[in-house]
């Protein structure tokens, strides 16, 4: 059985949903829960200004704190028996999300089928798909 779920969040509502679902698998089986945002850092590579950078990586770091403040706000709503830990690092999503799930010995990796939208989706490509393709324990997609 499931006894550490990963659940890698970026606040869109896909995420949301896959949020939802750990932490009600969570509660049915006994399972740890850990909340994982990936701070971006593919566009770094491509600004000109160590400035720039430094203010763009503080606010990808802010938005992650909060996507995480908001995932243990839901974990409060539904169910005070869910031991939940949250992480946030810099990487690349998928690579990251698959390193997190080997080191920290996750059964389960629940995540959105999709991220954000729009350009930022183009550009990131399928972090889903990635995370489906080459994950070494079980995957729970989303919709």
């Amino acid at each position: 059985m499931y006894k550490k779920i990963l659940v890698p969040t970026d606040g869109s509502k896909f995420s949301e949903k896959s949020e939802e679902h750990a932490l009600f698998l969570a509660e049915a089986v006994g399972a740890e829960v850990i909340g994982l945002s990936v701070v971006d850092i593919k566009f770094f590579n491509d600004l000109p200004a160590e400035d720039t950078i430094y203010e763009i990586n503080q606010i990808l770091k802010e938005e992650s704190k909060k996507n995480l403040d908001r995932f243990k706000d839901i974990k409060r709503e539904k169910s005070s028996n869910i031991k939940i830990r949250t992480i946030m690092i810099e990487g690349f999503p998928a690579d990251t999300i698959l390193e997190v799930a080997k080191k920290e010995d996750v059964d389960l990796i629940v995540i959105g089928s999709s991220g954000r939208t729009g350009l930022q989706k183009f550009l990131m490509g399928s972090v889903a798909d990635k995370v489906v393709k080459t994950a070494k324990c079980n995957v729970l997609v989303v919709h």
